[in-house]
């Protein structure tokens, strides 16, 4: 008995052992980009033997690749962050009028954020859209996306910093009504970034950010169809771990309980990474006063402009302008 029992704990260590490495390097894959890779399929296009090689091989991410068909007249400029990356971003630029006058977006400022593995190329039909409301753009890469520097995503966790060079230098500029648009990973790390650095944005427009990042390691996971744990914890901690802080502390709906300005959450009825009682929580811990939650019937885990894009329009449109 003591013999069958010796083999059995050497087993049991032998696979906890073997669990861990796996999820270290799916992990480290989540939160790299790689040149010279092909696109993935999405987890819920890919055949079982593929989820299987993705579970326990990992899955490598492209670098997002930036494709200007921005229909504004517009320029590269380029952001320094707190800890030393430059980051780059399109500004558009002021348009002469028939008069010969130049001008720019009349209402304000519009500075968007894009999701995981994306880049300002993304989001370029937000960026025309809240254009031809009245408001300048300014698209930001996020740092290791597009055509910014740096070696690694955190999911919204150093990405705050990003936020915080783009609000500085719109601030610097001049302007007195900013407008946070964030998708994703790009609405968590603008509500981190107002949680850490108490910035002041006049309005916010959150899409599908998750709750935590311990349940968008589960989000993804589902869609894989695979049972969350002991993977999602064990993911959780090896990415903090590899990134060097506490990845279970990394909770957007910790950071609305100092969002005190006008939001705007949307969040699509049929998204498989971020459930609606992980938006209930964020949008119950708004400490806004004026808070409005939206629900896309037809949308996922995607751009809800492009996918909704009338009701995405008068809906935006409207809460812009109250």
């Amino acid at each position: 008995m003591k013999k069958w029992l010796k083999r059995i704990g050497y087993s049991v260590l032998v696979i906890f052992i073997l669990l861990n490495i796996m999820m270290a390097f799916q992990a480290y894959n989540f939160t790299h980009f790689y040149t010279g890779v092909a696109k993935p399929k999405k987890p819920e296009e890919m055949s079982t033997k593929e989820k299987l090689s993705a579970v326990f091989l990992g899955i490598k991410y492209p670098r997002a690749i930036v494709v200007d068909s921005l229909h504004i007249p517009h320029q590269i400029i380029h952001l320094k962050t707190e800890d030393g990356l430059i980051l780059e971003a399109w500004e558009n630029v002021a348009v002469t009028d028939s008069s010969g006058i130049a001008k720019f977006g009349t209402k304000g400022t519009v500075i968007l954020f894009h999701g995981h593995g994306n880049c300002k190329s993304g989001i370029i039909k937000e960026a025309e859209a809240f254009y031809n409301f009245g408001y300048n753009v300014l698209m930001v890469d996020f740092r290791n996306h597009g055509n910014s520097e740096g070696d690694v995503c955190t999911i919204g966790y150093l990405e705050s910093k990003d936020v915080k060079a783009a609000y500085d230098y719109v601030i610097a500029k001049g302007e007195k009504n900013i407008v946070f648009y964030g998708i994703s990973l790009g609405a968590a790390a603008v509500m981190k970034s107002i949680y850490d650095y108490n910035i002041k944005p006049t309005k916010i427009i959150l899409e599908m950010p998750f709750g935590s990042l311990y349940d968008a390691v589960k989000g993804r996971l589902r869609t894989f169809h695979l049972p969350v744990e002991p993977m999602s914890s064990l993911l959780t901690f090896w990415g903090g771990m590899e990134q060097r802080f506490w990845a279970f502390n990394h909770n957007p709906w910790d950071y609305a309980s100092k969002i005190n300005c006008p939001v705007l959450l949307q969040w699509g009825m049929n998204d498989l990474r971020v459930t609606e009682e992980e938006t209930n929580h964020i949008f119950k811990n708004l400490a806004s006063h004026r808070k409005e939650f939206i629900k896309y019937v037809h949308c996922g885990h995607e751009s809800l402009c492009k996918k909704e894009n009338l009701k995405w329009i008068k809906t935006v449109e409207d809460f812009l302008n109250e």
